[in-house]
């Protein structure tokens, strides 16, 4: 994600970057403007719960003929999913490296590509949010 202005007010601790505001980095993540507005076409409330990422998987998958929106979903879907998990798992944040997508670490130190993971549901449909979500708030 090429998000210039993430680098002001930030502190270098080695190739990581944590941010002075956590909750101003997931907010601006969580906007997902793409997904929310196939959702909301769809009657789906994306309320930052587990149960809306469930619905996310019940979706009919209209955009898998246009490239560009698949990739585009993909990365909302995957931003999304780490909101849900950084908003409700105890321990989780977002973590943003120079020149990479946001990463979700979770309090156990695991690192879960939850861009990545969007786009291969957006394509496939696998591995579903609902099932991603559930195994990371495992642990």
């Amino acid at each position: 994600m090429n998000i210039p202005f993430l680098g002001i007010g930030r502190k270098k601790s080695g190739t990581r970057a944590s941010f002075a505001d956590p909750e101003a980095i997931t907010a601006l993540l969580a906007e997902c403007g793409l997904l929310r507005s196939q959702a909301e076409r769809e009657g789906v409330e994306l309320d930052d719960s587990a149960v809306s990422l469930e619905r996310l998987d019940q979706l009919a998958p209209r955009w898998r003929d246009d490239a560009e929106t698949l990739a585009d979903l993909g990365h909302d879907a995957g931003l999304y999913l780490g909101t849900v998990v950084v908003r409700t798992v105890p321990g989780a944040a977002w973590e943003i490296r120079a020149g990479r997508e946001p990463v979700v670490r979770l309090a156990s130190g695991r690192e879960v590509d939850v861009v990545r993971a969007g786009q291969e549901w957006a394509a496939s449909g696998v591995p579903e949010l609902s099932q991603l979500y559930a195994e990371v708030a495992e642990g």
